[in-house]
């Protein structure tokens, strides 16, 4: 864990970097996935699994045979707690519905925007050292919303040649449409051109390791949507004298045990706070299953001493954190200077693995810095929005002139002449 103290503002930008990680080629890799997924199709997929996830797949899809079988494995218990996540995250999803309002722009003249559900949309659940089955919540439950009529689902086979379990329940309990064992790129590729089992889609939702990223942004090139551009899960911590110093821990290091190559930010005012932290954030490792994932993505970390929460601030609107957490007094009083981050958590009381799992709000967020352009997944992810107008004769009459005079300005007389013709049509009391 790298510690500096009070950095002039003129640094913030480096120290804003993230940690570059080899490429290796990966862009020339992924191309000859899809080539081959596109040439192949369902061959190209058993290819790949055997290759990279050591399964001789027979079968592509999931039965509802092996759905059964997983629900039946899922603990009781397990399946309260999944249920009120769902619950939550579908209130707070439905509330994201908007009632179309007419808007009269010029007398005659009205418009306005309805919500359309995008058809067929792909989801990508990763199965590798920790199954995101919250992931599928995050997803399924506003797509589902939404409307959508195809929500298919991909996610890597375990060891036993069957995807994990939970994710098989959850994905079942959301409405999911298809499930397929396949993961990595070619699960990305199969979504993006369509195989003799996997059907083709218009948007591409889920997180994934360096090689699901590069083939999401590969398939854009294909002309398919995907949810935003993504990388390794990170978190940015402020603090104050107020601060708990093991919940800021616990924080941070909920952040880190996701990959090695996490990164988590801690920026204080207080070098006490500063202190007792790094005690804490030592202590809550040794006991973590994940410890040595987390070791490595605290190596890519920084605990940052700074003269004042406005400069905390300004550091994190300069990093843009996918998450934000405020363990400040009164951070409601701050909220509005903040104009750069994927989703804020307020206070001692609020950790970010709420967000995560079960208060209702999306976990599927913009990283690498992406959230100062990018919102996280929500309703409107899933529909596009269709403008719509309609013009009266009145309403013809009055922005008639204004259309063909920019219209003749442009030179488009056509469109000139679309609205000329209506006109003397009026004239004429045709």
């Amino acid at each position: 864990m790298k510690t500096i103290e009070f950095p002039s503002k003129n640094t913030f930008s480096s120290l804003t970097k993230r940690p570059v990680f080899e490429k290796n080629d990966i862009e020339n890799l992924i191309k000859g996935i899809f080539e081959r997924v596109e040439n192949e199709g369902d061959n190209a997929l058993k290819f790949y699994a055997e290759k990279f996830d050591n399964q001789v797949l027979d079968t592509i899809e999931v039965s509802q045979q092996e759905i059964a079988e997983a629900i039946s494995l899922v603990d009781e218990e397990l399946k309260i707690a999944i249920n009120t996540a769902k619950n939550n995250i579908e209130k707070f999803h439905q509330s994201q519905k908007e009632v179309p309002q007419q808007i009269e722009t010029t007398e005659g003249v009205v418009c306005w925007r309805e919500s359309r559900a995008i058809d067929k949309v792909g989801l990508y659940i990763p199965g590798g050292t920790a199954p995101l089955f919250s992931t599928v919540l995050m997803l399924a439950v506003p797509a589902q919303i939404a409307g959508c009529k195809e929500i298919i689902l991909c996610s890597p086979p375990q060891k036993n040649g069957k995807i994990n379990p939970i994710i098989l329940y959850v994905a079942n309990l959301c409405g999911v449409s298809k499930i397929f064992k396949v993961g990595g790129a070619q699960a990305i590729a199969a979504m993006s051109l369509g195989t003799e089992t996997v059907p083709k889609v218009y948007k591409i939702f889920g997180p994934g390791n360096q090689f699901v990223t590069e083939a999401k942004i590969f398939a854009q090139k294909l002309g398919i949507a995907i949810d935003m551009p993504a990388g390794p899960s990170e978190v940015l911590v402020i603090a104050d004298e107020t601060a708990n110093p093991s919940f800021v821990a616990a924080d941070l290091l909920s952040q880190a045990e996701h990959g090695v190559d996490s990164q988590v930010v801690f920026l204080t005012t207080s070098k006490e706070i500063l202190k007792k932290v790094k005690q804490e954030t030592e202590a809550q490792l040794q006991d973590l299953p994940r410890k040595d994932i987390a070791e490595k993505a605290l190596e890519n970390s920084s605990f940052i001493l700074l003269n004042s929460i406005e400069e905390c601030i300004e550091f994190s609107n300069e990093y843009a954190p996918e998450h934000l957490i405020l363990s400040i007094e009164n951070p409601e009083n701050v909220l509005s200077e903040i104009t750069n981050a994927g989703s804020i958590f307020l206070g001692n009381y609020t950790p970010e693995s709420a967000g995560d799992y079960a208060s209702g709000t999306n976990h599927t967020l913009p990283t690498n810095g992406n959230a100062r352009a990018y919102s996280g997944v929500s309703l409107d992810s899933f529909v596009k929005k269709i403008t719509i107008q309609r013009i009266s004769e009145k309403g013809i009459q009055n922005l008639g002139k204004t259309i063909e005079k920019m219209a003749a300005e442009e030179g488009l007389f056509a469109h000139k002449n679309a609205v000329t013709l209506r006109l003397k049509n009026l004239e004429n009391g045709i």
